[in-house]
């Protein structure tokens, strides 16, 4: 049995290139499940052509649900409720579902138990298979909430398919920033790749994931895309990682190619040759390292 191992891809912020470079390391690693636990805004997909082959309601909080053949209509749920979540239509009691923080305090005070908690379905993971691979993603519905959770799921299913199929790698396109949901997508990972722009809030926002990634004590590296549109930043950011003894693994230049092949929904790995040559450079130090530390 193989140890599997987890790369995770971030950024400090959406569209700085992570799933690209994420999607182009997928069509170079042949042993791997794919993942996108970036569930708020799942794009991979359009990258991968998925042939969905499980699809499974994901249920997340509780919501009021008012009975009305049992409601007397007393209107102390509504006075109650500080989220303003329940009205009054055509005479009738009605919990809005979006506006609902599943607190109970409505179901609590209700005097003739008219209300109940219902579980909301509020995304679903999905199965599929790619000409990539295997590849695990998510879909959270419009306002819903609990996108930790549902990223926790995904991994969950990527490490069952991964120990059924003897799969040794999971590869992993996180969500941007450094909250719940990246928290969740870097749990138990072993390497993370951090994609930045150099401008002063790529710089920024770099800086603030690097703090969450030393926190977790998970091995990092920087990936600088569009580092052509400011030398002077990506200079900066280079410095930085040496100061922090922080590898930069590849410099990206900004490309019409790229942009060209991601609008037709391709990897644009496969035709531009300014982003397959630092994405195998970026593979050969990822594999490299693997390699150093089963060694050791």
């Amino acid at each position: 049995m193989k140890k599997t191992k987890e790369i995770v891809i971030l950024s400090g912020k959406g569209g700085t290139g992570k799933t690209t470079i994420a999607a182009s390391l997928a069509e170079l690693i042949h042993d791997k499940i794919i993942v996108d636990s970036d569930v708020d805004a799942a794009n991979m997909y359009l990258l991968m052509e998925p042939e969905n082959i499980i699809e499974t309601e994901f249920k997340g909080k509780s919501v009021a649900s008012i009975n009305t053949s049992i409601c007397t209509s007393c209107n102390l749920c509504k006075e109650l409720c500080r989220f303003n979540a329940i009205e009054v239509i055509n005479g009738d009691y009605v919990v809005e579902d979006i506006s609902c923080d599943g607190c109970r305090l409505c179901q609590t005070a209700c005097p003739v138990d008219a209300i109940e908690m219902v579980e909301q379905v509020v995304g679903k993971w999905i199965f599929a298979n790619t000409r990539f691979g295997d590849f695990v993603y998510a879909r959270l519905n419009p306002g819903a909430e609990n996108s930790g959770t549902l990223v926790t799921m995904v991994k969950h299913q990527s490490k069952i398919i991964a120990k059924e199929k003897n799969i040794s790698t999971i590869l992993i396109d996180g969500p941007p920033g450094i909250g719940c949901p990246v928290i969740a997508s870097l749990s138990g990972s072993d390497y993370v790749l951090v994609v930045t722009e150099p401008s002063f809030s790529g710089i920024s926002d770099l800086k603030r994931i690097l703090e969450l990634t030393e926190h977790f004590r998970i091995k990092t590296g920087i990936i600088v895309n569009k580092f052509d549109i400011n030398i002077e930043n990506t200079e900066k950011i280079e410095k930085f990682a040496q100061e922090n003894k922080i590898e930069v693994l590849a410099r990206i230049p900004h490309s019409y190619c790229i942009i060209e092949e991601i609008s037709k929904m391709n990897i644009p790995s496969i035709n531009c040759e300014e982003l397959k040559k630092p994405v195998i450079e970026i593979y050969n130090k990822i594999k490299a390292y693997f390699e150093d530390e089963m060694a050791n």
